[in-house]
């Protein structure tokens, strides 16, 4: 019995040993699948990186405790100081304005108040208020890949969103609307998702809620809202067109009530209908007048020209930006080849982080700038690539993810572009840019494993359903 009991007891203490191995194995994948771990994980990592920027970068710099947040700085500083929404110029105080939507700006007013007008603290906290806002935008990236492709794309898609180096950029250098707009259009995306074939009231009425909220924060995916609502609506419009039509009466007027006390504001402040804000007619001049030598002129504009600051101050906001749209329009009917050439130049900086020929560029600019410039060329390109890719698959989810990606820029193509106006479609993209690869490893893996091509389909495709 003795000369049993050993061989006995090692198989039992093996498959113990297996038994211990594999829960902790499902653990780890339990935990790294995860959208919350990938949530703080994101946080983490921006906060180190923000330590770095902060004892690199930003000691060097803030000893005497400079502006910061450009006109978003200086409004929610007068307002911090009881001056109102005001002053966007750090040059000059000036009267009310309506250059932001009001979310942002009162947001970084009440750091400030709490933690001092541009301090080292209000830098720092504001900082990581956006970063929690870059780090939760995780959640939204997952459900977006998990509902229109499938979950292993979500996770993907979301980790590779805890590095990508705009969303740490962003969040930590810039001091703006950029991290909260980009997680308000990642949420927004979700929800129509959610909502497509849905007649819940209150679900499309909170679709309209979502959507006046995200238009205070930033009005600029306020262009992508028809063809996103549309597409949500598509199924009910085909059968129950008077279902539909309760729906979006419901969500209108909810939209309408939430960005109604801002417009109110405004016309009784200016005496003029102003739904969201004003600067539209200086960013149209910026880009198209006889100073733009490539894109744009950022040095005419009136937070950098002392000459522009004094007339801006002089003018008042409104008769100010009325002259700059005269001025842009005229030079648009007047140069329309230049313009052309400005909107192409537009059109490179938006998807490929540079308004110059990468061949004009590349032997005169350092290996860290050469690396950015060919990331930013995969990213566009494979983005492009995952939305033609879900096309061909007859994907459902193609069609609003490829509108938001043509319609979002084309107010920048005509002002100016950057890649950190694009940001807040850049989930959208790496959502496709991760498809994309998934696509064309499942093609490599169909075409030397043998697979037939329905399994590939299923590699890629499995999702949670969504009416046509």
């Amino acid at each position: 019995m003795g000369k049993g009991t050993g061989p006995s007891r090692n198989a039992s203490a093996e498959g113990s040993f297996m038994s211990d191995k594999a829960r902790f194995q499902g653990r780890l994948r339990q935990m790294f699948g995860s959208v919350g771990f990938v949530v703080i994980v994101a946080f983490l990592v921006r906060t180190g990186f923000l330590y770095y920027y902060f004892h690199s970068v930003v000691q060097r710099i803030i000893l005497d405790n400079p502006p910061f947040g450009f006109e978003a700085g200086s409004v929610a500083a007068a307002i911090a100081q009881g001056r109102g929404f005001s002053s966007p110029l750090r040059m000059v105080r000036t009267g009310p304005t309506v250059w932001f939507t009001p979310i942002y700006p009162y947001l970084l007013a009440g750091v400030f108040k709490l933690f001092g007008v541009f301090s080292y603290t209000s830098s720092l906290v504001i900082r990581c208020i956006d970063n929690a806002f870059s780090a939760c935008t995780c959640w939204p990236i997952y459900a977006i890949g998990a509902k229109a492709f499938n979950k292993r794309v979500g996770a993907a898609a979301a980790w590779i969103w805890v590095l990508l180096p705009m969303s740490l950029f962003f969040s930590t250098v810039w001091v703006w609307d950029t991290a909260l707009s980009t997680l308000m259009l990642a949420l927004i995306v979700v929800t129509t998702f959610n909502l497509r074939g849905s007649e819940r009231l209150s679900a499309w009425m909170g679709y309209g809620a979502l959507w006046a909220a995200g238009s205070m924060v930033n009005p600029a995916p306020v262009s992508v809202l028809p063809p996103l609502a549309l597409w949500a609506l598509w199924p009910l419009l085909r059968s129950r067109l008077a279902s539909a039509s309760r729906l979006v009466l419901a969500s209108s007027l909810i939209f309408a009530a939430g960005i109604t006390p801002w417009t109110i504001r405004n016309y009784v402040v200016f005496g003029k209908f102003i739904p969201f804000r004003s600067n539209f007619a200086l960013e149209l001049w910026l880009g198209n007048n006889p100073a733009v030598p490539d894109s744009w002129s950022p040095w005419l504009h009136p937070d950098d020209d002392p000459s522009e600051a004094a007339k801006y101050a002089r003018m008042t906001e409104i008769p100010y930006m009325q002259e700059k749209q005269q001025e842009a329009v005229r030079f648009i009917r007047t140069h329309p080849l230049d313009t052309l050439n400005f909107t192409l130049h537009r059109f490179s900086n938006n998807w490929l982080g540079m308004d110059q020929a990468p061949t004009d560029l590349w032997s005169h600019v350092p290996l860290q700038v050469k690396l950015i410039m060919v990331g930013n060329c995969v990213f566009a390109l494979l983005s492009l690539l995952g939305a033609l890719f879900a096309y061909r698959e007859q994907n459902e989810a193609a069609l609003p993810l490829a509108l938001l990606m043509l319609l979002f820029p084309l107010l920048f193509y005509f002002t100016h572009a950057s890649t950190r106006y694009r940001h807040p479609m850049d989930p959208i993209m790496l959502v496709l840019a991760v498809y994309a690869l998934a696509y064309a490893g499942a093609y490599l893996l169909k075409r030397f494993s043998g697979l037939e091509s329905r399994q590939v389909i299923r590699l890629t495709n499995t999702r949670s359903q969504m009416p046509n």
